[in-house]
């Protein structure tokens, strides 16, 4: 019955597709005879013609992605604030700005390092782009190590050094550990025992902890994902894409 079933229904689409006519019907209706006669009527007509297949799979998959993309929106609207302003994520471009883009990501996430020049290139295009960050270490102790020492900076030493770290550590590809983070620190004349002291801070543990929570929220297993106002970008997207949409909801508003 379940293969049947499955037959049915990629029959009705495919049907569909070339006869727009035809009615819904009910197979528990049927009689063990009409089921069979049905399954070998569908079968020959599949057999004849294996294009409808393909052209049901697409309309099954663009409803799938739909569906999907709505799920996505409802999860977005649900937690808005938190994503936008939840008072602890660093908050870079402009942040009176009329475009809000939120940023899951990871420094040890090659997809990451690869989108950090599209975001750089759209904060400086576009004056008027809100960019909040996400501190989301997903791939192991490293990343965990790493955005503990970011978030520490940010604590210790304000906003724009954090933004000095985070530049650093998302074009660094040697392993972090203590050495490599102090002589990162020094480096940008930061006091880098503070930081380092900073790190297991009950604080930076809380915030790293909310940002998972809400990932979990939102479905988000990956980096980077993008939220771009109540839109949800799973992925890299080169700088120009993302540029369309902006003008496309600036568009919509005005």
């Amino acid at each position: 019955m379940i293969a049947l079933t499955r037959m049915a229904a990629i029959a009705a689409c495919a049907l569909s597709l070339s006869a727009p006519a035809v009615r819904a019907f009910d197979l528990t209706t049927m009689s063990a005879a009409d089921r069979e006669a049905f399954g070998a009527a569908v079968r020959s007509y599949l057999l004849e013609n294996p294009e409808v297949i393909l052209e049901a799979v697409d309309v099954l998959e663009q409803q799938q992605v739909s569906a999907e993309a709505a799920r996505d929106t409802a999860l977005v609207a649900a937690s808005l604030s938190e994503l936008q302003n939840d008072g602890y994520s660093w908050i870079g471009g402009n942040p009176e700005g009329d475009i809000t883009l939120v940023e899951f990501m990871d420094y040890r996430c090659g997809y990451c390092r690869r989108a950090a020049p599209e975001i750089e290139a759209l904060l400086a295009s576009d004056s008027n782009l809100r960019l909040v960050v996400k501190e989301f270490p997903i791939l192991g102790e490293a990343s965990v190590l790493t955005s503990r020492f970011a978030i520490a900076t940010r604590l210790e030493a304000g906003d724009a050094a954090y933004k000095q770290v985070h530049d650093t550590l998302i074009a660094f590809t040697a392993e972090p550990n203590e050495v490599a983070l102090r002589r990162m620190a020094e480096g940008l004349s930061l006091d880098a025992e503070a930081i380092l002291a900073r790190m297991d801070d009950p604080e930076v543990t809380e915030q790293l902890q909310r940002t998972r929570a809400l990932a979990q929220q939102l479905s988000i297993s990956g980096t980077p994902t993008f939220v771009l106002e109540e839109e949800m970008l799973r992925g890299y997207l080169p700088a120009d894409q993302i540029q369309i949409m902006i003008e496309e909801i600036r568009a919509a508003r005005s």
